[in-house]
Protein backbone atom coordinates (compact mmCIF):
# COMPACT_ATOMS: atom_id res chain seq x y z
CA UNK A 1 0.00 0.00 0.00
CA UNK A 2 0.98 3.37 -0.10
CA UNK A 3 3.35 4.69 2.38
CA UNK A 4 4.27 8.40 1.79
CA UNK A 5 4.73 11.22 4.55
CA UNK A 6 2.36 14.04 4.40
CA UNK A 7 5.33 16.16 3.32
CA UNK A 8 5.13 14.04 0.09
CA UNK A 9 1.78 13.38 0.00
CA UNK A 10 1.48 17.44 -0.52
CA UNK A 11 3.48 17.33 -3.53
CA UNK A 12 1.20 14.86 -5.75
CA UNK A 13 -1.84 16.76 -5.06
CA UNK A 14 -2.91 20.25 -4.74
CA UNK A 15 -3.44 21.00 -0.79
CA UNK A 16 -4.85 24.00 0.38
CA UNK A 17 -3.28 24.29 3.81
CA UNK A 18 0.14 25.04 5.31
CA UNK A 19 1.25 20.99 6.12
CA UNK A 20 4.35 21.97 7.08
CA UNK A 21 4.28 20.83 11.15
CA UNK A 22 3.22 17.66 9.86
CA UNK A 23 5.41 17.45 6.58
CA UNK A 24 7.59 13.70 8.59
CA UNK A 25 4.09 12.06 9.19
CA UNK A 26 4.10 8.62 7.56
CA UNK A 27 0.53 7.61 6.01
CA UNK A 28 0.13 4.03 5.24
CA UNK A 29 -2.76 3.27 3.00
CA UNK A 30 -6.35 4.83 2.59
CA UNK A 31 -9.75 4.53 3.63
CA UNK A 32 -13.11 5.88 2.90
CA UNK A 33 -14.61 3.69 6.02
CA UNK A 34 -13.97 5.00 9.53
CA UNK A 35 -15.27 1.79 11.01
CA UNK A 36 -12.30 -0.38 9.28
CA UNK A 37 -9.63 2.47 9.75
CA UNK A 38 -5.67 0.67 10.01
CA UNK A 39 -3.54 2.85 12.16
CA UNK A 40 -1.51 4.67 9.98
CA UNK A 41 -4.34 5.61 6.92
CA UNK A 42 -5.31 8.29 5.33
CA UNK A 43 -8.83 8.60 5.84
CA UNK A 44 -11.09 9.72 2.78
CA UNK A 45 -14.03 11.78 4.17
CA UNK A 46 -16.74 11.63 0.78
CA UNK A 47 -19.86 12.59 0.75
CA UNK A 48 -22.95 10.41 -0.43
CA UNK A 49 -26.08 10.29 -1.17
CA UNK A 50 -27.28 10.18 2.49
CA UNK A 51 -24.01 11.07 4.61
CA UNK A 52 -20.85 13.31 4.81
CA UNK A 53 -17.77 11.23 5.66
CA UNK A 54 -16.42 14.63 7.17
CA UNK A 55 -18.97 13.99 10.29
CA UNK A 56 -16.72 10.73 10.99
CA UNK A 57 -13.24 12.50 10.55
CA UNK A 58 -12.61 12.65 14.52
CA UNK A 59 -13.46 9.02 14.90
CA UNK A 60 -11.27 7.79 12.03
CA UNK A 61 -8.67 9.83 13.84
CA UNK A 62 -9.63 7.94 17.29
CA UNK A 63 -9.46 4.36 15.14
CA UNK A 64 -5.76 5.35 14.27
CA UNK A 65 -5.58 7.27 11.29
CA UNK A 66 -2.69 9.20 11.04
CA UNK A 67 -4.17 12.37 8.41
CA UNK A 68 -7.75 13.08 6.73
CA UNK A 69 -8.10 15.17 4.14
CA UNK A 70 -10.96 17.64 4.42
CA UNK A 71 -13.06 19.70 1.65
CA UNK A 72 -12.42 22.91 1.44
CA UNK A 73 -16.16 24.37 1.69
CA UNK A 74 -17.06 21.95 4.55
CA UNK A 75 -17.07 24.04 7.94
CA UNK A 76 -15.95 23.62 11.04
CA UNK A 77 -12.85 21.46 10.48
CA UNK A 78 -11.80 19.51 13.69
CA UNK A 79 -9.10 21.28 15.09
CA UNK A 80 -5.46 20.02 16.73
CA UNK A 81 -5.35 17.08 13.69
CA UNK A 82 -3.19 16.98 10.62
CA UNK A 83 -6.00 17.47 8.09
CA UNK A 84 -4.91 17.78 4.33
CA UNK A 85 -7.32 20.55 2.89
CA UNK A 86 -8.36 20.18 -0.54
CA UNK A 87 -11.47 21.52 -3.01
CA UNK A 88 -12.32 18.36 -3.54
CA UNK A 89 -12.08 15.32 -1.56
CA UNK A 90 -13.07 12.52 -3.99
CA UNK A 91 -10.79 14.63 -7.21
CA UNK A 92 -7.70 14.40 -4.38
CA UNK A 93 -8.23 10.74 -3.90
CA UNK A 94 -7.87 10.28 -7.56
CA UNK A 95 -5.20 12.55 -7.94
CA UNK A 96 -3.46 10.67 -5.36
CA UNK A 97 -3.80 7.17 -6.88
CA UNK A 98 -2.55 8.41 -10.26
CA UNK A 99 -0.01 10.00 -8.91
CA UNK A 100 0.89 6.90 -7.23
CA UNK A 101 0.97 4.44 -9.94
CA UNK A 102 2.91 6.86 -11.74
CA UNK A 103 5.67 6.58 -9.02
CA UNK A 104 5.11 2.63 -9.30
CA UNK A 105 7.34 0.12 -11.26
CA UNK A 106 4.12 -2.14 -11.87
CA UNK A 107 2.92 -3.10 -15.20
CA UNK A 108 -0.63 -2.35 -15.17
CA UNK A 109 -3.40 -4.82 -17.10
CA UNK A 110 -6.62 -2.96 -17.31
CA UNK A 111 -10.08 -4.83 -18.13
CA UNK A 112 -13.31 -3.88 -18.97
CA UNK A 113 -16.50 -5.25 -20.99
CA UNK A 114 -19.86 -5.75 -20.70
CA UNK A 115 -20.03 -9.53 -19.07
CA UNK A 116 -16.30 -11.19 -17.86
CA UNK A 117 -14.31 -8.69 -16.87
CA UNK A 118 -14.42 -10.10 -13.02
CA UNK A 119 -13.85 -13.68 -14.10
CA UNK A 120 -10.93 -12.88 -17.23
CA UNK A 121 -9.37 -10.39 -13.79
CA UNK A 122 -9.12 -13.72 -11.94
CA UNK A 123 -7.47 -15.79 -14.62
CA UNK A 124 -5.23 -13.46 -15.58
CA UNK A 125 -4.23 -12.81 -12.39
CA UNK A 126 -3.82 -16.78 -11.70
CA UNK A 127 -1.99 -17.14 -14.49
CA UNK A 128 0.89 -14.25 -14.11
CA UNK A 129 0.73 -14.82 -10.47
CA UNK A 130 2.96 -18.18 -11.35
CA UNK A 131 5.74 -15.88 -12.63
CA UNK A 132 5.16 -12.58 -11.56
CA UNK A 133 3.85 -10.62 -7.92
CA UNK A 134 0.47 -9.94 -9.13
CA UNK A 135 -1.71 -7.69 -7.12
CA UNK A 136 -6.09 -7.32 -8.03
CA UNK A 137 -8.82 -5.49 -7.58
CA UNK A 138 -10.39 -7.10 -4.61
CA UNK A 139 -14.03 -7.93 -5.09
CA UNK A 140 -16.10 -4.61 -7.02
CA UNK A 141 -13.86 -2.13 -6.24
CA UNK A 142 -13.82 -1.64 -9.98
CA UNK A 143 -15.54 2.38 -10.10
CA UNK A 144 -14.23 5.99 -9.78
CA UNK A 145 -14.06 5.28 -6.09
CA UNK A 146 -12.90 1.45 -6.15
CA UNK A 147 -10.41 1.97 -8.71
CA UNK A 148 -8.07 4.39 -6.74
CA UNK A 149 -8.25 2.85 -3.38
CA UNK A 150 -7.35 0.03 -5.26
CA UNK A 151 -3.99 1.64 -6.78
CA UNK A 152 -3.64 3.13 -3.18
CA UNK A 153 -3.77 -0.64 -1.88
CA UNK A 154 -0.72 -1.40 -4.22
CA UNK A 155 2.48 -2.62 -2.45
CA UNK A 156 5.91 -1.33 -3.93
CA UNK A 157 6.99 -4.25 -4.59
CA UNK A 158 4.01 -5.64 -6.84
CA UNK A 159 4.93 -6.51 -10.53
CA UNK A 160 1.83 -6.57 -12.46
CA UNK A 161 -1.56 -5.10 -11.36
CA UNK A 162 -4.87 -5.90 -12.71
CA UNK A 163 -7.18 -3.81 -12.41
CA UNK A 164 -11.43 -4.45 -13.39
CA UNK A 165 -12.65 -1.01 -14.96
CA UNK A 166 -16.44 -0.98 -14.35
CA UNK A 167 -18.69 1.97 -14.98
CA UNK A 168 -22.44 3.42 -14.91
CA UNK A 169 -22.32 5.93 -18.26
CA UNK A 170 -19.78 7.86 -20.54
CA UNK A 171 -16.80 9.32 -19.41
CA UNK A 172 -16.07 6.68 -16.54
CA UNK A 173 -13.68 4.37 -18.25
CA UNK A 174 -11.90 7.22 -19.94
CA UNK A 175 -11.64 8.84 -16.04
CA UNK A 176 -10.30 4.90 -14.95
CA UNK A 177 -7.69 4.43 -17.72
CA UNK A 178 -5.91 8.42 -17.19
CA UNK A 179 -5.57 7.11 -13.56
CA UNK A 180 -4.29 3.25 -14.38
CA UNK A 181 -2.17 4.30 -17.51
CA UNK A 182 -2.47 0.47 -18.57
CA UNK A 183 -0.03 -1.14 -20.71
CA UNK A 184 -2.31 -3.60 -21.65
CA UNK A 185 -6.27 -2.97 -22.55
CA UNK A 186 -8.68 -5.95 -22.85
CA UNK A 187 -12.35 -5.24 -23.62
CA UNK A 188 -13.98 -8.94 -23.11
CA UNK A 189 -16.97 -8.20 -25.21
CA UNK A 190 -19.98 -6.04 -26.00
CA UNK A 191 -23.27 -6.78 -24.53
CA UNK A 192 -26.60 -4.95 -23.18
CA UNK A 193 -25.78 -4.07 -19.80
CA UNK A 194 -26.11 -0.59 -19.83
CA UNK A 195 -28.86 -0.37 -22.29
CA UNK A 196 -31.26 1.44 -20.11
CA UNK A 197 -27.87 4.60 -19.70
CA UNK A 198 -26.39 4.41 -23.32
CA UNK A 199 -29.58 3.46 -25.31
CA UNK A 200 -27.40 1.18 -27.98
CA UNK A 201 -24.74 -1.36 -28.26
CA UNK A 202 -22.39 1.03 -30.30
CA UNK A 203 -22.91 3.62 -27.53
CA UNK A 204 -21.77 1.07 -24.94
CA UNK A 205 -19.18 0.15 -27.52
CA UNK A 206 -18.03 3.70 -27.15
CA UNK A 207 -17.99 3.96 -24.25
CA UNK A 208 -15.61 0.89 -23.42
CA UNK A 209 -13.84 1.60 -26.00
CA UNK A 210 -12.65 4.62 -24.10
CA UNK A 211 -10.04 2.23 -22.09
CA UNK A 212 -7.51 2.71 -24.85
CA UNK A 213 -7.30 6.45 -23.96
CA UNK A 214 -4.97 5.48 -21.37
CA UNK A 215 -2.42 3.34 -23.67
CA UNK A 216 1.15 5.03 -23.75
CA UNK A 217 2.32 4.58 -27.33
CA UNK A 218 3.24 1.01 -27.95
CA UNK A 219 0.75 -1.05 -25.54
CA UNK A 220 -1.28 -3.48 -26.41
CA UNK A 221 -4.87 -3.69 -27.02
CA UNK A 222 -6.68 -7.40 -26.50
CA UNK A 223 -10.49 -7.52 -27.25
CA UNK A 224 -12.90 -10.01 -29.40
CA UNK A 225 -11.76 -10.29 -33.17
CA UNK A 226 -15.43 -11.09 -33.97
CA UNK A 227 -17.39 -8.25 -32.46
CA UNK A 228 -17.69 -5.62 -35.76
CA UNK A 229 -18.50 -3.06 -33.15
CA UNK A 230 -15.09 -3.12 -31.57
CA UNK A 231 -13.16 -4.32 -35.11
CA UNK A 232 -14.29 -1.35 -36.66
CA UNK A 233 -12.64 1.51 -33.79
CA UNK A 234 -9.96 -0.53 -33.55
CA UNK A 235 -8.84 0.15 -36.58
CA UNK A 236 -8.43 4.09 -35.94
CA UNK A 237 -5.99 2.81 -33.64
CA UNK A 238 -2.15 4.16 -34.91
CA UNK A 239 0.28 3.68 -32.30
CA UNK A 240 -1.27 0.56 -30.57
CA UNK A 241 -0.45 -3.00 -30.63
CA UNK A 242 -3.60 -5.10 -31.31
CA UNK A 243 -4.44 -8.44 -30.35
CA UNK A 244 -7.76 -10.75 -31.32
CA UNK A 245 -9.27 -13.83 -29.04
CA UNK A 246 -12.34 -14.75 -30.92
CA UNK A 247 -13.99 -18.58 -31.84
CA UNK A 248 -12.89 -18.63 -35.70
CA UNK A 249 -8.89 -18.73 -37.26
CA UNK A 250 -9.33 -15.27 -38.35
CA UNK A 251 -8.25 -14.37 -34.88
CA UNK A 252 -4.84 -14.27 -33.38
CA UNK A 253 -5.42 -16.80 -30.47
CA UNK A 254 -9.03 -18.85 -31.31
CA UNK A 255 -9.76 -22.64 -29.92
CA UNK A 256 -8.79 -25.74 -32.27
CA UNK A 257 -10.74 -28.19 -29.63
CA UNK A 258 -12.61 -27.81 -26.69
CA UNK A 259 -14.43 -30.16 -24.53
CA UNK A 260 -17.05 -29.30 -22.05
CA UNK A 261 -17.48 -30.46 -18.74
CA UNK A 262 -19.69 -29.91 -15.82
CA UNK A 263 -16.25 -28.59 -13.85
CA UNK A 264 -14.63 -26.89 -16.69
CA UNK A 265 -12.86 -26.95 -19.79
CA UNK A 266 -10.40 -28.55 -21.59
CA UNK A 267 -9.25 -26.81 -24.55
CA UNK A 268 -6.30 -26.70 -27.10
CA UNK A 269 -5.70 -23.04 -28.29
CA UNK A 270 -3.89 -22.40 -31.52
CA UNK A 271 -0.75 -20.57 -29.76
CA UNK A 272 -0.08 -24.22 -28.24
CA UNK A 273 -1.47 -26.88 -30.82
CA UNK A 274 0.22 -29.92 -29.15
CA UNK A 275 -0.69 -28.64 -25.50
CA UNK A 276 -3.89 -29.32 -24.03
CA UNK A 277 -5.03 -27.00 -21.19
CA UNK A 278 -7.80 -27.64 -18.54
CA UNK A 279 -10.21 -23.89 -16.88
CA UNK A 280 -11.75 -25.30 -14.10
CA UNK A 281 -14.55 -23.07 -15.08
CA UNK A 282 -17.75 -24.28 -16.89
CA UNK A 283 -18.97 -22.64 -20.57
CA UNK A 284 -17.22 -21.05 -23.79
CA UNK A 285 -17.54 -18.07 -22.46
CA UNK A 286 -14.77 -18.59 -19.77
CA UNK A 287 -12.88 -19.96 -22.45
CA UNK A 288 -12.85 -16.72 -24.58
CA UNK A 289 -11.97 -14.79 -21.18
CA UNK A 290 -9.18 -17.41 -20.85
CA UNK A 291 -7.84 -16.17 -24.33
CA UNK A 292 -8.11 -12.79 -23.20
CA UNK A 293 -6.08 -13.18 -20.06
CA UNK A 294 -3.60 -15.50 -22.43
CA UNK A 295 -2.91 -12.48 -24.34
CA UNK A 296 -1.79 -10.70 -21.44
CA UNK A 297 0.36 -13.20 -19.76
CA UNK A 298 2.23 -13.91 -23.26
CA UNK A 299 2.66 -9.89 -23.94
CA UNK A 300 4.66 -10.22 -20.58
CA UNK A 301 6.88 -13.65 -21.04
CA UNK A 302 4.69 -15.91 -19.28
CA UNK A 303 5.91 -19.69 -19.80
CA UNK A 304 3.82 -21.81 -20.89
CA UNK A 305 3.94 -24.03 -18.10
CA UNK A 306 3.27 -21.33 -15.47
CA UNK A 307 0.34 -20.38 -17.94
CA UNK A 308 -1.14 -23.78 -17.60
CA UNK A 309 -0.26 -24.24 -13.96
CA UNK A 310 -2.49 -21.16 -13.66
CA UNK A 311 -4.85 -21.74 -15.75
CA UNK A 312 -5.50 -24.82 -13.52
CA UNK A 313 -5.37 -23.00 -10.42
CA UNK A 314 -8.05 -20.63 -11.15
CA UNK A 315 -10.72 -19.30 -8.37
CA UNK A 316 -13.50 -17.56 -8.93
CA UNK A 317 -14.97 -14.60 -6.82
CA UNK A 318 -18.33 -15.76 -5.03
CA UNK A 319 -21.49 -16.56 -6.95
CA UNK A 320 -19.81 -16.58 -10.45
CA UNK A 321 -19.63 -20.02 -11.82
CA UNK A 322 -20.03 -21.75 -8.57
CA UNK A 323 -21.21 -25.28 -8.07
CA UNK A 324 -22.99 -25.88 -5.15
CA UNK A 325 -24.43 -29.42 -3.90
CA UNK A 326 -28.27 -29.52 -3.85
CA UNK A 327 -30.91 -32.13 -2.08
CA UNK A 328 -30.83 -35.66 -3.68
CA UNK A 329 -27.83 -35.11 -5.18
CA UNK A 330 -28.62 -32.53 -7.01
CA UNK A 331 -25.94 -30.22 -8.87
CA UNK A 332 -26.38 -26.17 -8.23
CA UNK A 333 -24.93 -23.50 -11.10
CA UNK A 334 -24.54 -20.69 -8.83
CA UNK A 335 -23.95 -17.94 -10.88
CA UNK A 336 -25.95 -14.73 -9.27
CA UNK A 337 -24.13 -12.06 -9.76
CA UNK A 338 -24.92 -10.28 -12.76
CA UNK A 339 -26.87 -11.10 -16.20
CA UNK A 340 -27.79 -9.90 -18.87
CA UNK A 341 -28.79 -11.34 -22.24
CA UNK A 342 -25.12 -12.37 -23.24
CA UNK A 343 -24.40 -13.59 -20.03
CA UNK A 344 -27.60 -15.89 -19.72
CA UNK A 345 -27.12 -17.06 -23.43
CA UNK A 346 -24.09 -18.38 -22.17
CA UNK A 347 -25.20 -20.08 -19.63
CA UNK A 348 -28.11 -21.71 -21.03
CA UNK A 349 -26.28 -23.13 -23.83
CA UNK A 350 -23.72 -24.34 -21.26
CA UNK A 351 -26.61 -26.26 -19.23
CA UNK A 352 -28.34 -27.57 -22.16
CA UNK A 353 -24.90 -28.81 -23.60
CA UNK A 354 -24.22 -30.91 -20.39
CA UNK A 355 -24.88 -34.69 -19.77
CA UNK A 356 -28.21 -35.26 -22.38
CA UNK A 357 -29.44 -38.22 -19.51
CA UNK A 358 -29.57 -35.91 -16.22
CA UNK A 359 -32.70 -33.54 -15.98
CA UNK A 360 -32.06 -30.52 -16.41
CA UNK A 361 -33.67 -27.00 -14.81
CA UNK A 362 -33.33 -23.41 -15.27
CA UNK A 363 -34.19 -20.71 -12.19
CA UNK A 364 -34.26 -17.27 -13.85
CA UNK A 365 -34.34 -13.58 -12.45
CA UNK A 366 -34.87 -10.57 -14.07
CA UNK A 367 -31.68 -8.88 -15.99
CA UNK A 368 -31.80 -5.32 -14.68
CA UNK A 369 -30.87 -1.90 -16.86
CA UNK A 370 -32.52 -3.15 -20.46
CA UNK A 371 -34.04 -0.08 -21.36
CA UNK A 372 -37.32 -0.05 -23.11
CA UNK A 373 -36.67 -3.24 -24.50
CA UNK A 374 -36.43 -5.08 -21.23
CA UNK A 375 -39.43 -7.18 -21.72
CA UNK A 376 -39.24 -8.17 -25.16
CA UNK A 377 -35.11 -8.92 -24.18
CA UNK A 378 -36.65 -11.64 -21.56
CA UNK A 379 -39.27 -12.81 -23.82
CA UNK A 380 -36.74 -13.88 -26.80
CA UNK A 381 -34.76 -15.42 -24.12
CA UNK A 382 -37.49 -18.02 -23.11
CA UNK A 383 -38.51 -18.37 -26.69
CA UNK A 384 -35.12 -19.60 -26.96
CA UNK A 385 -35.16 -22.23 -24.39
CA UNK A 386 -34.89 -25.94 -26.00
CA UNK A 387 -37.88 -27.98 -24.33
CA UNK A 388 -35.55 -31.15 -25.70
CA UNK A 389 -32.77 -30.00 -23.49
CA UNK A 390 -34.22 -28.56 -20.53
CA UNK A 391 -36.82 -30.58 -18.37
CA UNK A 392 -38.14 -27.49 -16.33
CA UNK A 393 -37.74 -23.64 -16.13
CA UNK A 394 -38.67 -21.74 -13.00
CA UNK A 395 -38.60 -17.85 -13.00
CA UNK A 396 -38.80 -15.07 -10.75
CA UNK A 397 -39.51 -11.20 -10.64
CA UNK A 398 -41.24 -9.30 -12.89
CA UNK A 399 -39.49 -9.44 -15.61
CA UNK A 400 -39.00 -12.87 -14.76
CA UNK A 401 -42.29 -13.75 -16.24
CA UNK A 402 -41.59 -12.56 -19.96
CA UNK A 403 -38.97 -15.29 -19.73
CA UNK A 404 -42.05 -17.87 -18.48
CA UNK A 405 -44.40 -16.28 -21.17
CA UNK A 406 -41.54 -16.72 -23.72
CA UNK A 407 -40.77 -20.67 -23.02
CA UNK A 408 -44.41 -21.31 -22.93
CA UNK A 409 -43.99 -20.72 -26.38
CA UNK A 410 -42.38 -24.22 -26.96
CA UNK A 411 -42.83 -26.25 -23.32
CA UNK A 412 -46.26 -27.58 -21.88
CA UNK A 413 -46.92 -25.58 -19.52
CA UNK A 414 -46.73 -27.82 -16.81
CA UNK A 415 -42.45 -27.40 -17.03
CA UNK A 416 -42.81 -23.98 -16.87
CA UNK A 417 -43.49 -21.68 -13.35
CA UNK A 418 -43.40 -18.29 -12.28
CA UNK A 419 -43.14 -16.79 -9.23
CA UNK A 420 -42.70 -13.42 -7.43
CA UNK A 421 -41.85 -15.20 -3.99
CA UNK A 422 -38.63 -16.91 -3.61
CA UNK A 423 -39.37 -18.96 -0.64
CA UNK A 424 -42.19 -20.70 -2.69
CA UNK A 425 -40.27 -20.71 -5.92
CA UNK A 426 -37.87 -22.90 -3.79
CA UNK A 427 -40.30 -25.18 -2.37
CA UNK A 428 -41.96 -25.78 -5.02
CA UNK A 429 -38.78 -26.88 -6.69
CA UNK A 430 -37.57 -28.66 -4.09
CA UNK A 431 -40.75 -30.91 -4.70
CA UNK A 432 -40.33 -31.48 -8.68
CA UNK A 433 -36.64 -33.15 -8.10
CA UNK A 434 -36.44 -36.42 -7.98
CA UNK A 435 -32.67 -36.90 -7.97
CA UNK A 436 -28.86 -35.73 -10.18
CA UNK A 437 -30.40 -32.77 -11.44
CA UNK A 438 -28.89 -30.03 -12.68
CA UNK A 439 -30.13 -26.52 -11.56
CA UNK A 440 -28.47 -23.27 -13.18
CA UNK A 441 -29.51 -20.06 -11.24
CA UNK A 442 -28.99 -17.09 -12.70
CA UNK A 443 -29.87 -13.54 -12.09
CA UNK A 444 -29.22 -9.67 -11.77
CA UNK A 445 -27.18 -8.97 -8.81
CA UNK A 446 -30.01 -6.83 -7.80
CA UNK A 447 -32.81 -9.69 -8.12
CA UNK A 448 -30.76 -11.42 -5.10
CA UNK A 449 -31.56 -14.65 -5.91
CA UNK A 450 -28.63 -15.96 -3.46
CA UNK A 451 -31.71 -16.43 -1.69
CA UNK A 452 -32.72 -19.89 -3.73
CA UNK A 453 -29.66 -20.98 -3.86
CA UNK A 454 -29.00 -20.92 -0.22
CA UNK A 455 -32.72 -22.14 0.57
CA UNK A 456 -31.50 -25.25 -2.00
CA UNK A 457 -28.55 -25.86 -0.21
CA UNK A 458 -30.11 -25.71 3.66
CA UNK A 459 -30.70 -28.80 3.89
CA UNK A 460 -27.47 -30.17 2.42
CA UNK A 461 -25.05 -28.11 4.03
CA UNK A 462 -26.41 -29.19 7.43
Amino acid sequence: MIERTIGQISTMINVMNDLSPYAHVMLKGASIDSRKIIPGNLFVPLKGDNSDGHQFVEKAFEQGAAASLWQEDVPHPPEGYPLIVVKDVLKALQDLAKAYRNELPAKVVGITGSNGKTTTKDIAASVMGETYRVQKTAGNLNNHIGLPLTILSLREDTEIAILEMGMSGRGEISLLTDIAKPDVAIITNIGEAHLLDLGSREAIADAKFEITEGLKEDSLFVYPGNEPLLVQRASRLKQTRLKTFGETPDNDLYPLHIQMEERGSTFVVSSYPDEPLFLPIAGKHNMMNAMAALHAAREFSVPFSDIKEGLKSVKLSTMRMEWRKGPKGSTILNDVYNSSPTALRAVIGLIESMDEKRRKILVLGDMLELGEDEEKFHREIGEEISPEKITYVYTYGRLGKSIAKGAEENFPEERVFSFQDQDELAAALQEKLTGGEIIAVKASRGMKMEKVVEALTLEVDE
